[in-house]
């Protein structure tokens, strides 16, 4: 019988070392220069005005932090006929944006085919101007007796809105409804690319279904199209009403003392008074109006799927 030889046991595998993680501090380094950013330009600020508004003193004697909260109560009590109307000044021209807005989101997204280029253009042209120059054209296209007041007037528009306490018979000029103008110009367009960008992202084929199941244009409109789009709309309606409460520059020249809104009063303190405790106390509180507006807003539209 041949020999059974028994094979040489093998060697054992050596020991692999795992692999090094290589740009593991990538992302932190690519985030570095936004978050000192953010801290320079934005917590900085809100510090030394946080700072600011719990400080007694002058601007010849000098200003001292002295814990003085009441700079916020007397600051709201004061004050608190312009912030109301800085938010109905706001929330009109947001929808008044939206109302606008979403016909020409929605045409740009599914109708407008090979002049969708050149409509987007039109919709980002004010912005190739500054925004004082926007603003100071709305006062020649308001003034009295300009073709735009001669049609509402003929049209009896402006009854109804001197009715509504928003016009002055039939100047339109200085009054609520010229400051509403002015806000939802030179904003309409922050409604109308969240807006297109949002309906440009539903598949088509959902379209298709409902047409294949009897549904009509406006239950396909209502169950389908516009559910999908909230997230354009929620982003849209933030982006207008925000900036929107906080403006002073479509009052300032386009409205009049009766008009103001309370950023009006947070220039003047800041520029003119040299109030700067209360001018910052006004500020933390609108921003801590607007903080808490917004985030009730958010809940109840049940989308944090922002564009």
């Amino acid at each position: 019988m041949a020999a059974v030889t028994e094979a040489p046991p093998l060697a054992p595998a050596p020991e692999r070392k795992p692999p090094r993680k290589r740009g593991r501090w990538t992302p932190y380094l690519l985030l570095l220069p936004g978050i000192l950013w953010l801290l320079v330009f934005f917590a900085m600020p809100v510090i030394y005005q946080a700072s600011t508004s719990v400080q007694t003193g002058s601007l010849e004697e000098g200003y001292e932090v002295t814990w003085h909260f009441a700079t916020y109560w007397d600051a709201l009590s004061e004050c608190w006929p312009q912030f109301a109307r800085s938010v109905l000044y706001a929330a009109s021209a947001t929808v008044l944006c939206l109302l606008l807005g979403y016909p020409l989101a929605y045409l740009i997204a599914f109708r407008a085919g090979r002049w969708r280029n050149l409509i987007m253009i039109l919709v980002i042209a004010p912005f190739f101007t500054s925004f004082l120059i926007r603003t100071l054209a709305w006062k020649t296209i308001l003034a009295d007796g300009s073709p735009v007041v001669g049609v509402l007037d003929t049209l009896h528009v402006l009854d109804v809105t001197a009715w509504l306490g928003w016009t002055a018979g039939d100047r339109v000029l200085a009054t609520p409804l010229a400051v509403v103008c002015g806000l939802t110009y030179n904003f309409l367009p922050f409604m109308i690319l969240p807006l297109y960008t949002s309906l440009e992202r539903i598949d088509p084929r959902l379209h298709e279904a409902a047409n294949d199941l009897y549904a009509k244009p406006s239950t396909t409109f209502r169950k389908v199209t516009f559910p999908l789009s909230m997230p354009g709309v929620v982003s849209g309606t933030l982006l207008t009403f925000i900036p929107a409460t906080g403006d002073y520059v479509n009052a300032d020249l386009l409205g009049s003392t009766d008009t103001r809104m309370v950023g009006n009063v947070i220039q003047s303190q800041f520029l003119r008074i040299l109030d700067y405790p209360t001018a910052a106390a006004l500020s933390f509180i609108l921003m801590a109006a607007i903080l808490i507006m917004v985030t009730l807003y958010i809940r109840k539209s049940g989308t944090e799927d922002l564009v």
